[in-house]
């Protein structure tokens, strides 16, 4: 009888140790699938940071020289405003389920990397 108990004791402690080492398992995974997430998006986010303050500048210049051609300052401004509230109209109609899917594609490929 005390031979079964201690068979049943055993088998208990095997099951909470699978039980524990599964769960560290889960979070490992969990901690490296995050991180690979992470760090393949920041590299990312840093080039986006230098394109836009690039085009930022360049926006700026371009404003200042319509401005200037146009006679008033605030004139090349508004042009250049324009020009983005059609550009993001365009893309808003034309563009906006293409840009989505590309972005979701590269989250869910990062993910299951």
């Amino acid at each position: 009888m005390e031979e079964k108990t201690n068979m049943i004791e055993s088998l208990l402690d095997k099951a909470v140790d699978y039980g524990k080492s599964s769960y560290e398992l889960g979070k490992l995974k969990v901690i490296d699938k995050t991180t690979d997430v992470v760090s393949s998006v920041i590299p990312h986010f840093v080039v986006v940071y230098v394109i836009a303050t690039t085009i930022l500048l360049v926006n700026l210049g371009a404003a200042l020289w319509l401005g200037a051609i146009l006679g008033k300052v605030y004139y090349g401004f508004f042009v250049v405003a324009a020009f983005y509230v059609v550009l993001g109209i365009v893309i808003h109609f034309f563009m906006y389920n293409w840009i989505k899917k590309v972005f979701s594609n590269y989250i869910i490929k990062q993910v299951f990397k």
